[in-house]
């Protein structure tokens, strides 16, 4: 299983950014998929997940009401809507699957793969 993340950059506090995850290898709808983030410095930080039930998502509180994460399996994609950026948001975030062997998924997110990760800057 393959992870290739887009769509990150830097923006300005308040505007909005879109990243996409492509998965390819092997991965189906059967993944529950999700962001985790690292900031400089800091830990890995989980971002928001989704699993392949329609309505079925988790996010960290700090993102609630700012971040929308969806997916569309035919195209094996997930996406993370982040609205209302924060300087705070500045990290690497990076796209991650878990394998869910055909079970319905439970949050929280245990990934089993990886992206490489994409910069998302926000300045004040």
């Amino acid at each position: 299983v393959q992870l290739a993340e887009s769509g990150g950059g830097s923006v300005q506090a308040a505007r909005s950014l879109r990243l996409s995850c492509v998965g390819s290898g092997g991965i189906d709808r059967y993944y529950a998929m999700g962001w985790i983030r690292q900031a400089p410095g800091m830990e890995l930080e989980f971002v928001a997940a989704i699993g392949w039930r329609v309505g079925v998502t988790d996010y960290e509180n700090s993102v609630k009401g700012r971040f929308i994460i969806s997916r569309k399996n035919a195209k094996k994609t997930v996406y993370l809507q982040m609205n209302r950026l924060k300087p705070e948001d500045t990290a690497v975030y990076y796209c991650s699957a878990e394998d869910l062997y055909g079970s319905t998924w439970n949050p929280p997110l245990k990934p089993d793969y990886w992206g490489q990760g994409t910069q998302v800057t926000v300045s004040a």
